[in-house]
């Protein structure tokens, strides 16, 4: 079989967990004989297109308006031409080279144009990967009004992208349940979870050592990495650092970017959190590294959310065997995901105290150990990139890939 996938970030230039995803999905793919070509935009390219091999993955990528570390606005008017510009540059050769199967991602809502074309002209299956409800959580956070121009202006695209889909993959029971009492009735979903593959064993040896680097010997670091903006409501972990200063010998490290940076630098400093360092974001293998030197995962999730994601970094976590720490909307299920295994500690957003408890619970080196070994577990079980293929196999019209 040969299949497309389509995201808008991608190895080796992203810092984000979808880029590191995507690529381990397309090695699965490749993996059981399948053809894997990629497209992604490249802001930052001269070349209208340009063709390359990551590890046996096809990698065209076509020059496209920034959409990361822009002013919203400039990001907007980026993201809507994705679909234009990427098939100003790639119709001579998507018309010569069919693909079976079309696997999409989203975030952006704004692929629906390029999918829309790649199916009319090879009559090909598509499958969405839906990780975030945009615009609801925007508007859940305040962001933008329910009843906005530019609600609807995203309603209309998010839509758009909905009905192009054969089948949508979900990425929790609670997202699921809700999706199909919002959304029309007609459309054809699955739960798929995030995932991720086992770690390479690299037998401790760092690109970066940083408790060497600094002085952190003798600390339990409890350590956030990936987007650090209003859609995690920041100020949970900031207000538990705050809290653990009692304990000399924790430390708090944050890295990543987004529009709480400056709001998570801010506090530090006015707070005078001496346990909590902020770095921005590294390369892929820098993180790697950096993770497998820390002791606690957090992630935290605005109170505000409808909806009921499964942060994408949760899987880090997992693939390094560290216990998982961290906040909820009410009556997300990762809570019962992550607790009913034992591989982690879920309290609701707001809920300081009980995050405060859970945390001196993450002090203990036997509870820390064998949480972690139950996080590793649940990824195998539950978040294996063989998982995935196989249920986004499981619907297209046949799964061994002949479709002849």
């Amino acid at each position: 079989m040969k299949v497309l996938i389509i995201v808008d970030d991608y190895l080796p230039k992203s810092i984000k967990v979808a880029g590191k995803m995507m690529h381990e999905l397309s090695l699965e793919f490749l993996h059981l004989g399948n053809v894997v070509t990629v497209v992604t935009p490249d802001p930052d390219q001269t070349e209208s297109v340009t063709f390359s091999d990551l590890e046996g993955i096809q990698v065209i990528r076509f020059r496209s308006g920034k959409i990361k570390n822009v002013s919203k606005p400039i990001r907007l008017f980026n993201e809507i031409l994705l679909s234009f510009r990427a098939l100003r540059a790639l119709s001579p050769w998507l018309k010569k080279n069919p693909h079976d199967l079309i696997v999409f991602y989203s975030p952006t809502i704004f692929w629906s144009g390029l999918v829309r074309y790649l199916k009319a002209i090879w009559n090909s299956h598509s499958y969405l990967i839906l990780r975030d409800f945009f615009p609801q959580w925007v508007i859940d956070n305040g962001i933008i009004g329910n009843h906005s121009i530019l609600a609807y202006l995203f309603r209309f695209f998010e839509r758009r992208l909905y009905r192009i889909a054969d089948c949508i993959g979900i990425q929790s029971p609670a997202n699921l349940k809700w999706f199909k009492e919002t959304y029309e009735s007609s459309l054809n979903t699955q739960l798929l979870y995030n995932w991720a593959s086992p770690l390479e064993k690299n037998k401790n040896q760092f690109s970066i050592n940083i408790r060497e680097k600094y002085n952190l010997q003798n600390k339990i670091i409890f350590f956030y990495g990936g987007n650090i903006g209003q859609a995690q409501d920041m100020k949970n972990l900031l207000i538990l650092a705050e809290r653990m200063l009692v304990f000399p010998n924790v430390c708090f490290l944050f890295l990543g970017a987004g529009d709480e940076f400056e709001l998570v630098k801010d506090t530090i400093s006015t707070k005078n959190l001496s346990n909590s360092l902020l770095f921005g974001s590294v390369s892929q293998s820098e993180f790697t590294s950096i993770l497998s030197q820390v002791d606690v995962g957090l992630f935290t999730l605005h109170p505000r959310h409808k909806t009921h994601n499964f942060p994408g970094k949760i899987l880090g976590y997992m693939q390094v065997g560290i216990p998982i720490l961290g906040a909820v909307n009410l009556g997300n299920d990762l809570k019962n995901v992550l607790e009913a295994e034992n591989a982690g500690l879920v309290c609701v957003a707001g809920d300081h105290d009980n995050l405060f408890k859970n945390a001196q619970t993450m002090l203990d080196p036997e509870t820390r150990t064998k949480m972690g070994e139950n996080a590793k577990k649940l990824l195998e079980s539950t978040f294996s990139v063989a998982t995935t293929v196989h249920k986004i196999l499981s619907t297209t019209k046949n799964e061994s890939g002949d479709k002849n």
